[in-house]
């Protein structure tokens, strides 16, 4: 083992020196990229070089989303601290389902998910749990309220029209997951948003009633804190009126957005939040901690236990349904998904992260004082967020984007509100500064020029 950690750092090394000099891989066709790495997998052992030679070349060739001119997602940045407790996780490789096997790890979960409640603002007894993905916490959100409003439907299957609420900004997930908890994609009302991107609550209200009046049964709103496109925040505390006055189930997917809640002075925009039935956030988009790192919590923790639990004599042997989180879990194995962001908070404390936070926020002012001073520049989206939408001159946004990628100069992506189609800017890396901002502009307007 101490031969491999030993590889692990020499590849890692060339990793991070490569990635100084060339921060963008160039890209290349799958046909093509197949052609000169050595990918096969033979019947025969191959060399220790020849392996650390074809592990080195696809390390080099993947994408560098942790880099300064990665701009392209909803997540980047490499925080030491949390790289380190991911590395330490893999190599203990516990399960996150029962204490026995978790040990001190259950902890350390706890832990988190007491922070975040308390930082939410929740008064009542929380539950929770860190699920692969925001994709799935939305779902299990869904499935808990779907249990709530109709118990029999873990019996016997859903019997009833249940219908659920969304913004268009929102997540494509909640579509997808309404066909997984088998009331269907078309039994969600898609609420049309306003010039901000936010939920329209007056729209949302005439939905609720309309499909009252015509015998559904409503029982769901997702409402978005950090929406994909321009970074919105829903109004909570006016959606939350509309979950008191006909009872349904709110959950605020603040998988992007949600890190505000470590910040004073931006914690205003996810006013309302501990209002809600359940709450997500992922570590793993402002925060700088490995993917994945998806947080659920909920203030009715009987839901989580009817919803996901299932008595398994073979696994479920000692201590108390409180300290074995596979009762709450969706999955049976669960890695260790704990101890990465548990490594970054303990080292840098909740002051530290909130310094990231609006740090982030920080490098988006400059970046639209940037824009709003240059003529040649059309600013799409608004203050208080880290995505800026813009055009430049006539340049397609689309064309200028595949360019800056094929040349290997920045990763950047388009993004569509409306009838705009702008390029979209993400500022989700706290390791950057203002120097990298004005490199990203003198290199795209280079590359804008040349189209």
């Amino acid at each position: 083992m101490k031969e491999e950690l030993n590889r692990f750092i020499r590849i890692a090394e060339k990793l991070i020196e490569d990635e100084s000099n060339h921060p963008v891989v160039k890209p290349a066709d799958y046909d093509e990229l197949l052609s000169y790495l050595d990918l096969e997998l033979h019947d025969e052992a191959i060399s220790d070089e020849a392996f650390e030679k074809a592990l080195t070349d696809l390390v080099l060739r993947t994408p560098k989303t942790q880099s300064s001119a990665f701009f392209n997602q909803l997540f980047g940045g490499r925080r030491p601290k949390a790289y380190l407790g991911e590395l330490l996780a893999v190599l203990l490789n516990t399960s996150m389902y029962t204490y026995k096997v978790g040990g001190p790890m259950i902890g350390v979960e706890k832990q988190i998910l007491k922070n975040i409640s308390r930082l939410v603002g929740f008064d009542k007894l929380t539950e929770g749990t860190i699920a692969p993905g925001g994709s799935m916490t939305n779902y299990m959100s869904m499935l808990m309220a779907r249990d709530k409003f109709d118990p029999e439907s873990r019996f016997i299957g859903l019997q009833k029209r249940l219908i659920a609420y969304t913004s268009e900004e929102s997540h494509y997930s909640v579509k997808k997951n309404a066909a997984f908890a088998g009331f269907g994609r078309d039994n969600v009302r898609v609420i049309a948003s306003d010039d901000k991107g936010k939920m329209r609550t007056d729209l949302l209200e005439q939905e609720i009633q309309k499909d009252l009046e015509e015998g559904y049964l409503p029982f769901y709103i997702n409402a978005t804190a950090g929406t994909t496109v321009l970074g919105s925040f829903d109004d909570l505390n006016a959606i939350a009126e509309i979950r008191d006055r006909y009872q349904l189930w709110l959950h605020i997917d603040a998988a992007y957005g949600g890190a505000v809640i470590f910040s004073s002075k931006y914690k205003h925009l996810i006013s309302g939040a501990n209002k809600a039935d359940s709450f997500s956030i992922n570590a793993h988009k402002m925060l700088g901690t490995p993917i994945t790192c998806s947080i659920i919590l909920t203030v009715h923790p009987e839901c989580m236990y009817d919803s996901f639990s299932n008595d398994a004599e073979y696994l479920y042997q000692d201590d108390h349904d409180e300290i074995n989180p596979g009762k709450i879990s969706l999955q049976c194995g669960r890695r260790n998904d704990a101890l990465k962001f548990w490594a970054l908070w303990k080292s840098i404390g909740t002051k530290g992260i909130e310094q990231m936070v609006d740090h982030e926020f920080d490098l988006a002012d400059y970046t639209r004082a940037y824009i709003r001073r240059n003529s040649d520049y059309q600013l799409y989206s608004f203050d208080d967020s880290i995505n800026i939408c813009f055009n430049y001159k006539e340049v397609d946004p689309e064309k200028i984007c595949t360019l800056l990628n094929t040349k290997a100069k920045l990763m950047i992506g388009h993004g569509r509100f409306k009838e705009n189609k702008f390029i979209r800017l993400i500022m989700v890396n706290s390791n950057n500064s203002k120097a990298e901002v004005d490199h990203f502009f003198k290199t795209f307007e280079s590359i804008a020029e040349e189209i």
